[in-house]
């Protein structure tokens, strides 16, 4: 099932005014988001549609929205199979897809419910396979089916495995799309988009805005690396890549701690795309911290092979030799992390090494779709996962709320972890936010 724009299309969502009194003065909102990425558009978006009568700022360090995680993904729509029965992952996944495809529908934005085929090349991963189906029926995860070798082929011709779950409720959407679509949402019910505007303080003001005769109702002062601010009564940061650091400097402690892991992607020539029709995953190892390579569709018609997942040596560090001394020395000196590469270190290296050779990577993806060959693929995208990690190197799979000290923590909330699978449960994800705000604070 595929949906398409009308008419003239998407319109500019990607606010670039720069209001004289959301930049030069010191000007007053009852709530600033912190973080144009998906999670704080959509948390955004819910929180003014409720709260309507209320003045909301959000800022963002980039000149343009959504350009690290939500422009840096592979595109799916996640149906909830994976996570573990009653999660809070495995919950706000399942509503997030249906509203991720209601929203598109609404809005006229396109999409390809797809499907996806998670398969068992080796008869040891039929166990798990079926583990895992067990996992999705009590997650209510629509349509799945378990399918045999002959059924895998009636859906991917070129695909080869002994059994399979069929997961047609998946599909594929264009997330920075629909991150700007929440930013369009939020302007039109009122709300201001700053960009260009990288929080470096978030403290208590010690006198009131000059010029204004509000008095100290508007307590917080956010200020950037370029000495603007904004004065607001309450701010939510949904940072991403840098969560903990935003966190940080309003008093929080230092964990978890965000590691940047980066995933490089293959694509498939043009000539070979006739190779994939929907999503084909692997049946997850439960002795890796990752899900493995998977063959995507994607919106534009390319493929995408992979992506490994490799230490970066940047937080937004898309490419192999990018490198951020800081960054650097905050990963590998977390003792989170060193336990984390003690544990799997054979995995870790051979990722590294897939990185690196094509043709090892392919071999892995040829169990799936033996016609593939090296000279079927090229070099592809990146993008970079901000993995949160405790100090025992337990990946950190549930969201983190945190607030300071002082009075600072009576009036900040920082989402310091909104884990996998972000895009899909965006739309759930930000009305789960938005109930937090509304608990902790007097709206």
């Amino acid at each position: 099932m595929i949906r398409i724009l009308n008419g003239a299309g998407l319109r500019a969502v990607c606010s670039k005014k720069l209001l004289k009194d959301a930049r030069r003065h010191n000007s007053t909102y009852d709530v600033a988001v912190v973080g144009g990425g998906i999670v704080g558009l959509a948390t955004a978006r819910e929180l003014i549609l409720r709260h309507p009568s209320l003045s909301f700022i959000l800022v963002e360090k980039e000149k343009e929205l959504a350009v690290h995680q939500s422009g840096h993904n592979s595109g799916v729509i996640h149906s909830g199979i994976y996570y573990t029965p009653g999660s809070l992952k495995a919950r706000l996944c399942v509503r997030g897809a249906t509203l991720a495809y209601e929203y598109c529908q609404k809005k006229g934005l396109p999409y390809n419910q797809c499907g996806k085929l998670i398969v068992a090349v080796e008869q040891e991963e039929i166990p798990r396979l079926k583990a895992l189906y067990e996992r999705g029926q009590k997650n209510n995860v629509r349509d799945l089916s378990i399918v045999d070798a002959k059924g895998i082929r009636e859906r991917e011709p070129y695909c080869r495995g002994i059994m399979a779950i069929d997961s047609p409720y998946t599909g594929i959407v264009d997330w920075r799309m629909i991150s700007l679509s929440y930013g369009q949402d939020f302007e039109e019910a009122g709300g201001r988009v700053v960009t260009d505007f990288e929080v470096n303080d978030i403290s208590m003001a010690t006198e009131s805005p000059a010029g204004t005769a509000e008095g100290m109702d508007y307590p917080i002062v956010i200020k950037d690396t370029k000495g603007e601010e904004v004065r607001c009564k309450f701010v939510l940061t949904c940072g991403g890549l840098y969560s903990d650091r935003l966190s940080q400097i309003s008093g929080c402690s230092r964990e978890p701690r965000i590691v940047p892991f980066r995933g490089d992607y293959l694509v498939l020539k043009p000539e070979k795309h006739y190779l994939v029709k929907g999503n084909i995953y692997p049946v997850p190892d439960p002795r890796f911290p990752f899900l493995g390579v998977h063959f995507t569709p994607r919106m534009d018609g390319s493929v995408w092979l992979g992506p490994n997942a490799v230490l970066a040596f940047k937080r937004e560090g898309y490419k192999l030799f990018d490198f951020n001394a800081r960054d650097m020395v905050d990963a590998l000196s977390f003792r989170g992390l060193q336990k984390l590469i003690l544990k799997n270190i054979t995995y870790g290296l051979g990722e590294m090494y897939r990185g690196i050779n094509i043709a090892a990577q392919v071999k892995i993806l040829q169990k799936y779709i033996p016609e593939l060959s090296v000279s079927d693929v090229l070099r592809g995208p990146a993008g970079v996962r901000a993995q949160a990690l405790d100090r025992g190197g337990n990946l950190v799979d549930d969201f983190v709320f945190d607030g300071g000290v002082g009075d600072v923590g009576s009036r900040v909330l920082h989402v310091r972890n909104a884990p996998s699978p972000a895009a899909t449960s965006s739309l759930s994800i930000g009305e789960m936010i938005a109930d937090e705000v509304e608990n902790r604070f007097s709206l």
